[in-house]
């Protein structure tokens, strides 16, 4: 059993660029995701957030890895780390993972400010993967920004709005994906859309102008933010400024009027409750004290305090 590093050697490391102690780390997250180490590691990620989590996500050929790729390459020229985790689709026989992100997002594999990690989503059906809370906790503490791309996200598939802070639902113009986007479970997640292959056209122009007013019927819309729908081309470069000014702007908006805090808090406790129900069932959920909010102690220690009786 290798020894898991602590988050200020992983902190160290990664501002050296050397990505082989988070490789280790999250590899013993996954191996043994309850051991005492663990724990006290993700307690110490968890009370010291450092990135902007974006979630990428969309139905499954719609161009998420290569706006991911695109984006990534702006952000790296601005000296901006970036912590990737890509869940892909797996293989029912095997529970591996099919397409491989990894290979799709076309990141330097040398460059230390870029660190990529693939997880295969397995029987999960929300678009993550087991792993991707524990490993978007403790990148979070590492990285400028952490970026998650999931499965390709279905009608039910909207887990990636409870992990990140900032959700970029992508939408390819004239495949039909505007209609279910207008389907509830779906048109309340994104933070941003953007609608892909902007080179399209007329169809791309009017995909945008379908999705900008269906987002008017989501209860969310007088909220305080007004999610922006962009037509954007990762090929061409078409719209990647206004992209990445409005992830900017939802950024600055979630650190005011602690809203970025009020937003983590409410996502520890959902993480917290699942959990906690996938272990001791429905009534048994029911018993359990809520997280404290500010509270030092992750949701990954409550958790095992609570499943172990100690608490």
């Amino acid at each position: 059993m290798a020894a898991l590093p602590s988050l200020e050697t992983l902190q160290r490391a990664q501002k050296a660029g050397d990505k082989t102690p988070l490789a280790s780390a999250l590899a013993e997250l996954e191996r043994a995701p309850e051991a005492s180490a663990t724990l006290d590691l993700l307690d110490a990620a968890w009370s010291a957030p450092r990135a902007h989590v974006i979630g990428l996500t969309g139905p499954p050929g719609v161009g998420k890895s290569t706006l991911a790729g695109a984006l990534i390459g702006r952000w790296r020229q601005n000296g901006t780390s970036i912590g990737v985790i890509a869940v892909d689709p797996s293989s029912k026989r095997s529970g591996g993972a099919l397409l491989g992100d990894r290979t799709r997002l076309r990141t330097d594999p040398t460059d230390g400010g870029v660190f990529v990690r693939s997880m295969a989503a397995r029987d999960r059906l929300g678009g993550l993967a087991d792993l991707t809370l524990s490993a978007m906790v403790l990148m979070r503490a590492l990285f400028d920004r952490v970026l998650v791309e999931t499965v390709g996200v279905g009608q039910s598939e909207t887990d990636v709005a409870d992990t990140t802070d900032t959700v970029l639902f992508c939408v390819q113009p004239g495949s039909g994906d505007g209609v279910q986007f207008m389907k509830a479970g779906i048109v309340e997640i994104p933070d941003v859309v953007a609608v892909t292959k902007a080179d399209t056209g007329a169809v791309a122009t009017r995909t945008r102008s379908d999705l900008a007013g269906a987002l008017t019927l989501s209860p969310d819309a007088a909220g305080g933010w007004s999610v922006p729908v962009l037509a954007v081309s990762a090929q061409t470069g078409v719209g990647l400024d206004e992209l990445d000014a409005a992830i900017d702007r939802h950024a600055v908006w979630l650190g005011e009027a602690g809203r970025l805090s009020a937003r983590r808090q409410a996502q520890s406790e959902l993480w917290y409750r699942d959990a906690i129900r996938e272990r001791l069932g429905r009534d048994g959920a029911k018993t359990i004290p809520s997280l404290a909010a500010g509270s030092a102690v992750s949701p990954f220690r409550a958790i095992s305090d609570i499943v172990s009786g100690r608490r």
